[in-house]
């Protein structure tokens, strides 16, 4: 058939978002805060001890994209574990510590690029932070202030009623500043909270009380689609204002879930150059065609396709036309056949049935290194 030309508009880039001023600590060979990119941690849900099974998920973590992973350290044999992962993960390992300082002091002499603690719950924790930052300058390990609403300390939760804003924003530079009298900043903070609201309202305060960098995050947020909502909300709000320096999505689901949620809300945001984006039109009465089924079938194809490529997958004549223009490849279905676009022109039509694999050859066969003219 002759191509059909639909043209191709140029949309003016978004403006970029502005960054918060902070301070920058070096978690390994990552940097955040200070104008860094943003990363994407997640954690393992491994037992740490099991270091062949924790090894195994770090690089499933670092294939889909993580570039900092945290390890749970609840007991001895975790700390023991810690040398050999420190050593043999390819990306930086966080050691998240609760309940018993001596693990920090582990963490830090096995080599890991950060230590995590929970002021709440560490026992007599304040009475250790004059040791705890001397070894840390001396390993030239940050530490994260990780303050959670679930196990905030119990004198600020008498105080004010509840886990409020100013309750884990109070807790958080309280924590600061005893590290602070000892000359050690090299810190971040984490507060966090399963209400979005809450977790919007406290990084909005510290953001204005510290120039620590900040790590996002919505604790107890649930299973995938609701932790996403969730997560995609309170990061939204606050990365287009400018605060946040890493993130972790935490979902009741397979930690490489989260890696993928974290790096679309980046990619959605300007923050981080998209790869695969689906366009595709919701399920209405106009679809001669179930798009539902055909855009799962073409993320699946496209899930490891090494460049980025926005695909539209359309079942009707009403948007199809435009958003054929805004895609790099795409199809317009219906009565049992579809149109095949790139980059704004109507290349084929072919058999419903032959879509997907058209889809994939054209992708293949094609140069998209170089931008539409």
């Amino acid at each position: 058939m002759t191509p059909v030309e639909l043209g191709m508009p140029r949309p003016p880039s978004p403006p970029a978002l502005p960054r918060r001023a902070s301070r920058q600590v070096m978690v390994g060979g990552v940097p955040v805060g200070g104008g860094a990119p943003v990363s994407v941690q997640s954690m393992t849900t491994t037992r740490t001890s099991n270091i062949d099974a924790t090894l195994q998920q770090i690089a499933e973590l670092t294939a889909a994209g993580c570039q900092i992973v945290r390890v749970a350290v609840p007991s001895q044999d975790d700390a023991d574990a810690l040398p050999a992962l420190a050593t043999k993960s390819p990306i930086p390992v966080i050691a998240d510590i609760h309940f018993q300082p001596r693990y920090v002091f582990a963490a830090l002499a096995a080599g890991c690029a950060a230590v995590r603690v929970n002021p709440g719950n560490i026992k007599k924790f304040d009475d250790k932070i004059k040791q705890i930052a001397h070894a840390a300058h001396a390993s030239g390990v940050p530490i994260r202030i990780g303050v959670n609403a679930g196990s905030l300390d119990p004198r600020l939760l008498a105080q004010h009623g509840h886990a409020t804003p100013e309750a884990l924003v109070e807790s958080a530079l309280w924590e600061c500043s005893l590290f602070e009298e000892h000359d050690f900043r090299d810190l971040k903070i984490s507060v966090k909270h399963h209400d979005p609201l809450v977790v919007i309202a406290a990084y909005r305060q510290l953001a204005t009380r510290c120039d620590y960098p900040l790590h996002l995050g919505v604790t107890e947020a649930g299973p995938l689609a609701q932790g996403t909502i969730k997560s995609a909300i309170a990061f939204g709000v606050l990365l287009a204002e400018g605060i946040g320096d890493t993130i972790r999505v935490s979902l009741s689901a397979p930690p490489v879930e989260e890696v993928k949620v974290g790096h679309q809300i980046l990619e959605s945001l300007g923050l981080r150059p998209r790869r695969l984006e689906i366009v595709s039109c919701p399920s209405c009465g106009r679809a001669q065609v179930d798009v539902h089924t055909l855009a799962e079938q073409v993320t699946t194809a496209f899930e490891d396709f090494p460049l980025p490529l926005r695909i539209a997958v359309m079942g009707c004549v009403v948007n199809g036309p435009g958003e054929a223009r805004e895609a790099d490849l795409g199809v317009s279905a219906g009565n049992g056949k579809g149109q095949i676009f790139v980059r704004g022109t109507v290349i084929k039509t072919v058999p419903e049935h032959q879509i997907v694999q058209t889809l994939i050859d054209e992708a293949h066969q094609r140069d998209w290194s170089h931008p539409p003219e």
